[in-house]
């Protein structure tokens, strides 16, 4: 066998060297394989050349079996390794745009600040929105429209008859549907060229640092301060910015957290929940329908924004728009040199 393995090797590495390419290497191996059995399929029992090669084709079966799985081995292995070293795209995510979508999104390509460049990067982007309520809810959809790529919504709630009098996603029909399945439903609906991704849970310490390494940005549209200290952790410690929301009766707010480039985290501002009765739920306090329409709508412009690179996002800025008496004032917000969050994750 030995005089075979070393034509085998002088085929291989030889003809690497001179330069030949891998498809005719192989080739000449398969034919060189080819002869061997050949061979031991013609010559009697006991011919010289047999015992010079082996003196069966066993040996070469096995050899060349293992070599066909070791090759389809490598083979999963390059699969693998592309998929993790490039991100997955949704098939209506590759190459160019096409008629309809640059139809649909003309009137962002004609912004200066936008043009094709911008909507491409939309298109790329992976938002993750949590909450799919009065604040997710507006702002699912617009991310939708305007032609997110990829966008994640998580929440375990259902739809309830109360909360169609402002969470305009979901619809009647929908009551008693997983809130995450019903925004799905409807965002697809409008803009089929997008990847929804629902996650019909409650987001908790175990899943969130690995679910939101999926994404570049996230939108908190929740309703409990616990969540949002949540959120606000993970997103300082993975360096993701962080579109804030909150509402109650006639009032909403927003800001961008962003310490990564040198804004507050959620925490720096709000050090500490505040007592149960000085803020209540929408469900105890009530909330004016529109209102979270407004807000939300004015995180998705700030998503936007963040991802194409337009204007000023909101970062050491917070709005606080009164509806009842239809004001609006921007504060400045700092970040706090003794925040918790902040000094656990400072480079």
């Amino acid at each position: 066998m030995l005089p075979v393995l070393i034509i085998a090797a002088a085929i291989w590495f030889g003809g690497g060297f001179m330069g030949a390419p891998r498809s005719v290497r192989l080739g000449l191996l398969g034919v060189l394989f080819a002869a061997l059995i050949a061979l031991h399929l013609t010559l009697a029992q006991g011919h010289p050349l047999r015992l010079a090669t082996g003196g069966s084709a066993a040996p070469w079966l096995l050899l060349a079996g293992a070599c066909v799985l070791f090759g389809l081995y490598r083979a999963g292995l390059r699969q693998l390794r592309a998929k993790v070293a490039a991100p997955s795209e949704a098939p209506h995510q590759q190459g160019a745009f096409s008629d309809t979508e640059l139809n649909r999104y003309a009137r962002h390509i004609v912004l200066r600040e936008v043009g094709g460049a911008g909507q491409k990067a939309l298109r790329n982007a992976r938002v993750l929105v949590v909450g799919a309520g009065g604040l997710g809810a507006p702002a699912l959809q617009y991310l939708a429209a305007a032609g997110v790529g990829t966008i994640g919504v998580i929440d375990d709630d259902t739809v309830e008859n109360a909360n169609l009098q402002r969470q305009v996603i979901h619809k009647d029909a929908a009551i008693g549907t997983a809130k995450v399945f019903s925004a799905q439903a409807e965002m697809q609906a409008q803009n089929p060229f997008v990847e929804v991704r629902p996650y019909n849970r409650r987001l908790t310490q175990d899943i969130a640092p690995e679910l939101f390494a999926d994404y570049d940005l996230v939108l908190d549209g929740t309703d409990n301060f616990e969540t949002r200290y949540l959120v606000n952790q993970v997103c300082v410690a993975a360096r993701i910015p962080l579109i804030s929301g909150a509402l109650s009766q006639w009032e909403g707010q927003l800001s961008v957290f962003d310490p990564a480039n040198g804004a507050p985290c959620y925490q720096c501002i709000f050090a500490k929940a505040p007592a149960p009765h000085l803020a209540p739920s929408c469900a105890e306090a009530g909330v004016i329908g529109p209102l979270p329409g407004v807000i939300g709508a004015m995180m998705a412009v700030e998503a936007v924004k963040l991802i194409t690179g337009a204007g000023a996002p909101l970062r050491g800025q917070m709005v606080i728009y009164d509806a009842l008496y239809g004001e609006s004032r921007q504060i400045k917000v700092s970040p706090r040199s003794d925040c918790p969050i902040c000094q656990a994750h400072q480079s």
